[in-house]
């Protein structure tokens, strides 16, 4: 009965991490895409919610990073619908997806690392440099990213 739930929960990761590989080109470029928004946070905030009901005894690290994200991201569906990007709602919806898809895609670093035994054989207990290098370079990224997408992504004024 795991197998299906486990497959079910990957699949909807890897659409949030898909699609938000779109929104973030959008927020470069300064494109709302709301659909491919829609697609991102509702899967982003299902694989969080997904993750939390894996039949896992104790205190796991994974649950911390749920719940910040599940955090993250209702901050940015209430950026992104609830103030409608207005005022200092833009930058903060900006920057919480952004978070939402950089946690996603660390979970994606963390699992890869752990299940593909070509990674695994790199970094059996993932404090070996490799694993470290490529959390790092993924942050890097997602702060340069981000900080591009800050700057670029605008929304016309509202006028009545």
């Amino acid at each position: 009965m795991l197998a299906p739930y486990t497959l079910i929960h990957v699949v909807i990761s890897l659409i949030g991490i898909g699609s938000g590989l779109v929104v973030l080109y959008g927020l470069l470029f300064s494109e709302r895409l709301d659909g491919w928004t829609m697609v991102f946070l509702s899967a982003t905030m299902t694989t969080n919610i997904t993750g939390f009901f894996f039949p896992f005894h104790g205190f796991k690290p994974s649950y911390v990073v749920g719940t910040i994200s599940t955090i993250i991201l209702v901050l940015a569906y209430l950026a992104r619908y609830r103030h409608q990007l207005v005022g200092g709602w833009r930058a903060t919806y900006v920057v919480t997806a952004i978070i939402g898809l950089y946690l996603n895609v660390f979970v994606l670093i963390v699992q890869s690392f752990m299940k593909l035994p070509a990674l695994h054989a790199l970094a059996p207990t993932q404090t070996e440099p490799p694993f470290k290098m490529a959390q790092l370079a993924t942050l890097v990224l997602f702060i340069v990213l981000g900080a591009a997408s800050v700057k670029k992504f605008h929304v016309p004024e509202i006028t009545a």
